[in-house]
């Protein structure tokens, strides 16, 4: 009986020498704390995890940094609280569980997640900048217009900042003592409308050429037919650039713009018929101007008109139904 009284009052102790002790095999955030005691694994904690998160966290992208001080994070390690906890894990298990862990040296294999705070508003702060300054828009496909020809832009791909990635590794870098630096996920952004879906964008398009009076009808791209026109007479020129169809009508009236040129005519509306130069077929782009019929046929081939393009009545008749509203239209010598 006293034999068994020795073992129990000899466990009772070696469990008691053994409360203050962290069990041999835990590490809190990779720092080995076993066998330590409260003082001795605090020294370690705040040499090898928390002076290290004083360092900043870098992110790299293209050889160029950014980089986010632990000031403007407000990191702030609980040091007792993870020595409690492991402490804590030390002491799980049944009573002769520890004691025969302790006689014969065993170990608790077991990693404590540090207890580390820091302002959240902070990280997605420096996320968002970083995403900002790396972020790159896809460039859709385009058409490049002259007075005679279309020339495709291809288009380009886009970088974006896979912000969750990010968020999640750079946590994971704040945390650590030792990974304090990461590569900016990103991924590739296709444009919106690529080199082979021009042709579906742009069914139908229309250049100008003033220098030599044609029109052409671009469909899909393609060249389908030019016209013999009369652009804007010198001061009253067709205006330049691009614009697209906007008005349509068929037989339209003439509402005669207030100007000098147009002389008692100005501000009057004038009806289809005889008086009316406006012929047939009516298709605005800009400010007035416009395409329409003409029965004055001569000036077909010259600087003739008020600033509007004019057509022989067959071919604006043709062209009409051709021409959806949103057709571009590129003027140019």
């Amino acid at each position: 009986m006293g034999i068994f009284i020795a073992l129990a009052v000899a466990a009772y102790a070696i469990d008691r020498a053994n409360s203050g002790k962290i069990a041999d095999g835990i590490r809190i955030g990779g720092v080995n704390v076993g066998g330590m005691s409260s003082d001795q694994a605090t020294s370690r904690l705040h040499a090898k995890l928390v002076k290290p998160l004083d360092k900043p966290v870098t992110v790299t992208y293209a050889g160029t940094k950014y980089v986010l001080n632990p000031d403007q994070l407000q990191v702030h390690a609980d040091i007792n609280g993870m020595v409690n906890a492991a402490l804590r894990a030390s002491h799980q298990g049944s009573f002769p569980t520890r004691v025969w862990r302790y006689t014969t040296g065993g170990e608790v294999d077991r990693e404590i997640t540090p207890h580390i705070t820091y302002s959240s508003s902070a990280l997605d702060d420096f996320v968002k900048k970083v995403a900002t300054e790396v972020n790159e828009p896809a460039q859709d496909a385009s058409i490049s217009a002259s007075p005679a020809s279309l020339n495709t832009v291809p288009g380009t791909d886009g970088i974006s900042v896979t912000t969750d990635k990010l968020t999640t590794e750079l946590r994971g870098a704040i945390e650590s003592p030792h990974d304090r630096t990461v590569k900016a996920p990103v991924q590739k952004v296709k444009p919106d409308v690529t080199t082979d879906e021009l042709a579906q964008k742009y069914p139908v398009y229309l250049t100008i050429d003033r220098a030599a009076f044609q029109l052409r009808l671009w469909e899909n791209l393609k060249l389908a037919k030019t016209y013999t026109i009369a652009v804007g007479q010198q001061g009253l020129e067709t205006p330049a650039g691009t614009y697209t169809i906007d008005d349509k009508q068929v037989n339209p009236s003439w509402h005669v713009p207030d100007s000098a040129w147009a002389g008692d005519l100005a501000g009057q509306v004038i009806p289809p018929g005889p008086e009316d130069p406006i012929k047939a077929r009516w298709m605005g782009f800009f400010n007035g101007a416009g395409i329409h019929g003409t029965d004055e046929v001569s000036s077909l081939g010259t600087a003739a008109s008020h600033g509007c393009v004019r057509m022989a009545i067959p071919d604006v008749i043709e062209l009409y139904p051709q021409v959806p509203l949103g057709t571009p239209i590129y003027i140019g010598d």
